[in-house]
This record gives structure tokens, C-alpha cells and sequence, in this order.
């Protein structure tokens, strides 16, 4: 697998590990053992959360499971193309209000982005490919995995061991390469915002 750190250049210095993190497509369709996949699992759980209120609920699928053919129906078409090759898909919730108190937990999706961080690099860590999507149906996730309805479906990811990206799709294979960002002055601000 690519390293970020080949293609990308810091402005500023930070541990490669930022670099070399990406999201590739590529995967060769092998299992992956469930015990591998709970230390992802076990990674994002310690992410950091408002008030410790930890509102990031993971659900799964493994391929080859009763389960597999649900999560994979989500996909849409595009994201389908590859990952019928992927080893586990995930879905991403968070709960709005907090459990104990019924207050509104109004960073629940900025708590459970931490945590898909941490299951992104902890995946990337063990030479896994982890890839996050959007590209899935929203409220149909909500109804066939049964989310309550003070949670929120957040994303979904791809997990799998890397392939050959010979063998992704045309449109995917001009891709398959770790992208670059925009520059740090069009993101950062001190002081108010000015576009």
C-alpha cells in the first residue's frame, strides 16, 4: 500500500503518520477475522467526547455473514463497484441526546467523527484498508438497522486487507492514489472567518 507521506509534503512539521494515512478502494475480498476488527472497534471507543458522554454507536457487517447482504444494499451504486471486495462494512450513529440526563448532546456528530478517526487510524496502523463514505441511503439505514430515533446515521466505512488497484474499476483506478489538501491558509483563521 502507497504511503501518504510519497506524494504528500507537510507546510509545517507533523508526524508522518497524518501523511501516510489515506483511503485507499482497493481490497482483495478476504475475511477478516472478527477478533481483528473489535480492536478497531476498541480504538475508537477511546476517542475523546464532550463530557465523557461517548455517543458513537458502531454497527457491522462481515462479509459471507446473514448480515453482509443489508449493510451492502445501503451502498450506493458507485460505492458498490468496490466494495464487494471490502472484508466488514460499518455504519456510523450517534446518539443526540445524552443517555442519562436526556440533555441534547449538540457535538455528538463532531464526538463520533473523533471516533471513525481513531477506528481510521488504528485500521491503518494493523495495513488495513479503511475507507469512509457518504455514499449510501441515509434513511433506509435508519429503517433495515432499526436506529432509534434519537440517533443519527453519521456514515459508513469499508473495511478490508489491501489488493491490487489493477483490479478496481475504470473510474475508480484514476483515483486510487492519496489526495492532497487544500493549503492551511484557506482553512485556518485568526480571528473571525474571512472568505
Amino acid at each position: 500500500m502507497i504511503k501518504g507521506s510519497e506524494l504528500r509534503q507537510a507546510a509545517h512539521p507533523i508526524d508522518s503518520l497524518f501523511l501516510d494515512r489515506w483511503s485507499p478502494r482497493a481490497m482483495t475480498g478476504e475475511p477478516i477475522d472478527e477478533q481483528e476488527l473489535l480492536v478497531l472497534f476498541e480504538a475508537a471507543h477511546w476517542a475523546p467526547s464532550s463530557g465523557n458522554s461517548q455517543p458513537w454507536r458502531f454497527l457491522y457487517a462481515r462479509r459471507d455473514t446473514e448480515a453482509w447482504p443489508l449493510f451492502f444494499d445501503l451502498l450506493a451504486e458507485g460505492n458498490r463497484t468496490w466494495c464487494h471486495r471490502a472484508a466488514a462494512l460499518i455504519v456510523f450513529i450517534s446518539r443526540t441526546t445524552h443517555d442519562q440526563s436526556g440533555r441534547a448532546l449538540v457535538t455528538h456528530s463532531y464526538d463520533t467523527g473523533a471516533a471513525w478517526m481513531s477506528f481510521a487510524y488504528q485500521g491503518w496502523l494493523r495495513g488495513l484498508v479503511v475507507h469512509g463514505m457518504a455514499g449510501f441511503d441515509y434513511a433506509r439505514a435508519r429503517t433495515v438497522l432499526h436506529v432509534p430515533d434519537d440517533m443519527t446515521v453519521e456514515a459508513m466505512a469499508a473495511v478490508g486487507k489491501p489488493g491490487a488497484k489493477e483490479d478496481l474499476p475504470p473510474q475508480h483506478l484514476q483515483r486510487e492514489f492519496p489526495s492532497q489538501r487544500k493549503p492551511l491558509a484557506e482553512l485556518v483563521f485568526d480571528g473571525p472567518y474571512r472568505p
